[in-house]
């Protein structure tokens, strides 16, 4: 008889994405678009440019009053981003 390593299709597509070096970028997006969701409307209207740049996450805030509270509250920010994307993406964050 054959022996057969039966797999899901969830399975598969990790491993495939995998191989092909996509995961990362994948959960960098979701941790991007986590941040509209995550954060409350009135936040996300002051935040300009977003991106991941050496597993730090750099937010423009447009109200330096904002930035500075954001700023204290990073490290209860990065748990939730990163729960939302499911992975551990990021492990700073950088306000400008």
């Amino acid at each position: 008889m054959f022996r057969r390593k039966v797999m899901s299709l969830d399975e598969v597509l990790k491993k495939a994405m995998r191989l092909q070096g996509l995961e990362g970028p994948l959960h960098e997006k979701r941790l991007l678009d986590a941040w509209a969701k995550v954060m409350p409307e009135a936040i996300v209207r002051y935040t300009g440019d977003k991106f991941i740049k050496n597993q730090t996450l750099w937010i423009k805030i447009k109200n330096p009053a904002l930035r500075q509270d954001l700023s204290m509250q990073k490290s209860q920010i990065v748990p939730l981003l990163n729960k939302y994307a499911g992975a551990n993406v990021i492990f700073d964050i950088h306000f400008y």
